[in-house]
């Protein structure tokens, strides 16, 4: 287990690169596969802008937004799954991170009130 948030944030994001690489290219998948690597990979850079806040307030706003991201993520994982069943186990997979990541950054944003 990865206790590095920042890592396993750089690592998620990562595989959302990866699976993105294996998406068929059609005109369903097309538009999933632009959403996915959007919020999949900016759930890090958001994280990463929060340890460089200016403000407490900054850190809880940025903290958010990378918690958006991250349950953004979930959702498109769902659809990408339906879209392309061959990729389904693997989105499972990253769903099941992208949901730790969403109570793991619920925690943070909480404590930082």
């Amino acid at each position: 287990m990865d206790y590095d948030l920042e890592n396993r944030l750089t690592k998620f994001g990562e595989n959302i690169i990866d699976l993105c690489k294996k998406i068929p290219k059609n005109e369903i998948t097309l538009p999933l596969i632009d959403q996915i690597l959007r919020c999949g990979t900016g759930v890090g850079a958001n994280y990463t802008e929060a340890n460089g806040a200016s403000s407490k307030k900054d850190f809880r706003n940025k903290i958010y937004i990378a918690k958006k991201e991250i349950m953004e993520t979930k959702y498109w994982l769902r659809l990408l799954a339906r879209a392309d069943e061959n990729l389904a186990e693997k989105c499972r997979e990253l769903w099941k991170e992208a949901h730790e990541l969403t109570l793991i950054l619920s925690k943070i944003g909480s404590s930082a009130r």
